[in-house]
């Protein structure tokens, strides 16, 4: 019998000290759950039923932050990183792509804590290519090269998230090039991040999410820049990280914090000190 496609991913996510990923399940296993406070959201009914303004000014209500550009960044980290990290880590770990919809992926809120819960995917389909052992199995699509296989995966994951994104930059203001710039950053990230910290090659991780990065551009998405890798200490395994093209605006919601270590806004002497630090103390490592 066929394993499951992303049966890879879990297993080599389990090597990682990051690796935040969506649960995966079946849409009658997760509408027979019983709702213990849980309203189950797809992307498309979060959409198209007026509920994410409302889940939006409660999360930020709640838990803030109360400036409206980090609360839209907010907004996306916690409802679209781990189907961005199943997506780019599939791809450069394993080598299948994840197809993102509207329609499967579901953003769970939990009313009695106001906020979140992990997002699901359910009855997900991967593409793989024509030699992937996986390639019979009923929930893979077979894509032609590599060059189509990114270019499938990006129009999912760009038709599943504009609808979010349109609708987020509509309540908050913040605009569709930062919202995309957060998507496209944490892309590249979440191949980097495996790459270092199993001390495989940084420079072939990124270029794969550059890739993949110009085919979800492709799809519709929009952005002011794009991320960098930073070489700050060339002869470490580990010692290559990136900064990021957008900034997420964390600052603006908690000044005392100063800007992030990968902001485009901090320069690059301060960057390299902290990220040297990292490698004097791993304990202080993302």
């Amino acid at each position: 019998m066929t394993p499951d496609p992303l049966d890879a991913l879990h297993g080599v996510c389990a090597r990682l000290k990051f690796a935040p990923l969506p649960e995966v399940t079946g849409f009658d296993q997760l509408h027979a759950r019983p709702l213990d406070g849980i309203q189950q959201h797809s992307v498309a009914s979060m959409t198209d039923h007026g509920w994410l303004p409302i889940l939006f000014d409660k999360l930020r209500t709640e838990h803030g932050p109360g400036h409206r550009l980090p609360a839209a960044t907010n907004f996306l980290r916690v409802t679209l990183r781990e189907p961005v990290f199943m997506v780019a880590a599939s791809l450069y770990l394993t080598g299948r792509g994840p197809l993102l919809t509207p329609d499967t992926l579901y953003l769970p809120w939990d009313t009695a804590r106001s906020k979140f819960a992990t997002p699901a995917v359910v009855d997900v389909r991967s593409v793989v290519l024509p030699d992937d052992p996986a390639a019979d199995h009923p929930d893979t699509v077979v894509a032609r090269d590599e060059n189509e296989q990114l270019r499938l995966v990006a129009e999912g994951l760009f038709a599943t998230f504009e609808p979010l994104i349109d609708t987020l930059h509509a309540h908050s203001r913040a605009g569709k090039r930062t919202l995309w710039g957060w998507v496209l950053d944490t892309l590249h990230f979440y191949m980097l991040n495996p790459a270092r910290y199993l001390g495989q090659d940084a420079e072939q991780a990124w270029e794969l999410a550059t890739r993949l990065g110009d085919s979800v551009v492709a799809a519709g998405a929009v952005t002011r820049k794009r991320p960098r890798l930073f070489p700050f200490a060339p002869d470490h395994p580990r010692g290559t990280w990136a900064v990021r093209g957008t900034c997420c605006f964390d600052y603006k919601g908690d000044p005392e914090h100063g800007f992030c270590t990968t902001c485009p806004l901090k320069c690059d002497s301060e960057r390299k000190e902290a990220l040297s630090e990292w490698l004097r103390d791993p304990a202080l490592a993302p």
